[in-house]
């Protein structure tokens, strides 16, 4: 979708020259090109050519720019993914006035609100989050573990028939980059008078679940109502409390909230694994950029903790609950019209081409096949089956290959108006209620669980417009999926240029070997994670046989990759060393060797 820099009172450009001097060209927008003012000075004035601004001002006029990205650098990099899809920053002025007039009267004093200041609600993150959707309160009240789940209340603002309603719409989610991100709402609000911020007071849409010794959710309800967070609190530093309270101290009932959370975390977490969920063995990579004006690319990795775990089994528990209260309501088409998350069971025949692979796998690398085979008529569950596998050393590299290949086994889960399993979390039903400032699905989830919560039957037309506008959200939302895994693709692209780019300056034999682990073979390819950095590549079995002067061929049973005369060249969780060859100019690949 086209955005047009005339409707913004700020804009983003890289800079030009021209001959009548220095000017920006729009990213975002027609890309015209506007003279710069000739008394520009700080740093802009001694930017080159190709760095990326942001200029204050109507479309053809230049006000003093902002530098934003140093030329040819990784961020700046981002800003040209972000403009190849037309991801603009910067808001329309009619957005920049309706949020204007949000922060100048924020809704506090609404009387629908419940207050619920009192309860010690906290935010649990990473270190550099911002936009703080959900904030948590866990008590125990007659015996039983309750949680209150906060999440920020987007759809209070941003309501359909208005600007900034219709820009979360055509935007569809906010959209990440490493080191940068291409909002939904505008960060005066995602950041600011929405965001549960610490210490303030936010409106809230509050989920109240009542858990029964299993960690079982028996009843649940809704309240909209008006909170502060006691504390902006980070995954490291709430598992530095759990573990060593002393060290790492809160206050007395914010110290009870998280002894309670953990509780229920552990609750969640057995509850889970009864109903066979698969917790996949899959390492969190993170690339983003260095400090240094966002030069480089930096990689990152390393398992989930627990608190990050039992932070997202309450998310989870949230998402669920909130699908089944709007499945209730939508009996009656007059008061909701739901949209759920659905993930369909893998096909037979995936978890067919699984087992044969397992059974072709143990017996090429010697193992026990009561513990590295299953098939779906066995006692123990898949989930059992890959929870029993090594977790280090070499059987840990192939265990690990296993748990990618489970995961290949799944379909992609889709929203939709109808309601259908979530196989991924073992739930009948399942809608994403917790990311209501980054998805427009979640805004219009909380606009339908209120209206269901006021329980005032719409009219026919007002139920035609919702139903309409819900098939839109659908589209987009599955759209903004879609995307999201398209500019995470590209931007994975530019860090392997970047790794490899420095590889290719240096004399073949100087080259790094880099060890990996084969994670998948196909005909084409073999996939290999590299144990440093965290990421994974593909070497092409065309250029495999091209350096080999022999054909290589996948086995039928995926787990080997061999010559045509039959010699294995590696199998399915080998480790494995790397190195590059060369740049294929004319695919743009990077043509990588098996050493």
């Amino acid at each position: 979708m086209k955005t047009s820099t005339d409707k913004r009172t700020r804009w983003v450009g890289e800079l030009v020259e021209r001959a009548d001097g220095r000017a920006v060209r729009q990213l975002f927008g027609d890309g015209r090109t506007i003279a710069l003012p000739r008394s520009q000075g700080g740093a802009v004035a001694a930017a080159p050519s190709g760095s990326i601004v942001e200029v204050r001002g109507g479309a053809d006029e230049a006000n003093q720019p902002k530098l934003l990205a140093a030329a040819d650098s990784a961020l700046a990099q981002m800003y040209h993914i972000a403009a190849r899809h037309q991801l603009d920053p910067m808001f329309p002025v009619a957005v920049e006035r309706q949020v204007a007039a949000l922060v100048a009267a924020p809704g506090l004093n609404d009387p629908e609100l419940i207050d619920m200041r009192a309860h010690a609600f906290v935010t649990i993150d990473g270190p550099g989050t911002r936009d703080l959707d959900q904030a948590l309160y866990v008590a125990r009240e007659d015996g039983h573990l309750v949680v209150y789940y906060a999440l920020a209340d987007a759809a209070w603002c941003v309501t359909p028939g208005t600007p900034l309603f219709d820009e979360a719409l055509r935007r569809g989610a906010t959209y990440y980059l490493p080191g940068f991100s291409v909002p939904m709402l505008p960060r005066a609000l995602s950041e600011g008078i929405v965001s549960l911020n610490e210490k303030v007071d936010r409106r809230a849409l509050v989920f109240r679940m009542t858990l029964d010794k299993r960690g079982v959710c028996s009843h649940t309800e809704l309240k909209r109502a008006l909170i502060r967070s006691r504390g902006k609190l980070t995954f490291e530093q709430v598992d530095k409390h759990l573990h060593h309270p002393a060290t790492q101290p809160f206050e007395a009932e914010v110290a009870r909230c998280l002894q309670l959370f953990q509780q229920v975390g552990e609750l969640r977490l057995e509850d889970a694994e009864r109903r066979d969920v698969i917790h996949y063995r899959r390492t969190e990579t993170e690339v983003t950029l260095d400090k240094l004006h966002g030069c480089r690319f930096v990689i990152v990795g390393g398992m989930r903790t627990m608190v990050e775990r039992y932070n997202e089994q309450l998310s989870l528990l949230c998402n669920v609950e909130g699908a089944h209260y709007l499945r209730r309501g939508a009996s009656h088409r007059a008061y909701v019209q739901p949209i759920y998350r659905v993930h369909p069971s893998p096909d037979p025949r995936r978890y067919a081409a699984l087992e044969g692979m397992l059974h072709a796998l143990s017996k090429r690398h010697h193992l026990n096949p009561k513990q590295w085979t299953w098939t779906r008529h066995d006692k123990r569950s898949l989930a059992d089956f890959l929870e029993t596998l090594p977790r280090a050393g070499e059987l840990g590299r192939i265990a690990a290959a296993i748990h990618r290949q489970a995961v290949m086994a799944n379909v992609r889960s889709t929203f939709s108006v109808e309601p259908g399993g979530h196989h991924g979390i073992g739930a009948d039903v399942y809608a994403r209620f917790s990311a209501p400032m980054r998805e427009v699905v979640g805004v219009f989830l909380h606009k339908e669980a209120i209206e269901r919560l006021r329980a005032k039957p719409l009219g026919r037309e007002a139920q035609a417009r919702d139903e309409a506008l819900r098939d839109i959200i659908v589209t987009r939302a599955n759209e903004a999926k879609s995307l999201q895994k398209r500019i995470t693709k590209e931007a994975n692209a530019l860090v392997l240029d970047q790794l490899f780019g420095e590889d290719l300056t240096l004399p073949l034999d100087a080259r790094p070997s880099r060890i990996g682990t084969v994670m998948g073979i196909t005909p084409s390819k073999v996939h290999v994670q590299f144990d440093s950095p965290n990421i994974e590549v593909k070497v092409y079995t065309k250029h495999l046989s091209q350096r080999l002067h022999s054909e290589v061929r996948m086995s039928r049973d995926g787990a080997a990759l061999h010559h045509d005369h039959g010699k294995p060249l590696c199998y399915l969780g080998d480790a494995v060393k790397v190195r590059l060859r060369e740049r294929d100019q004319a695919s743009k690949r990077w043509v990588l060797e098996l050493v």
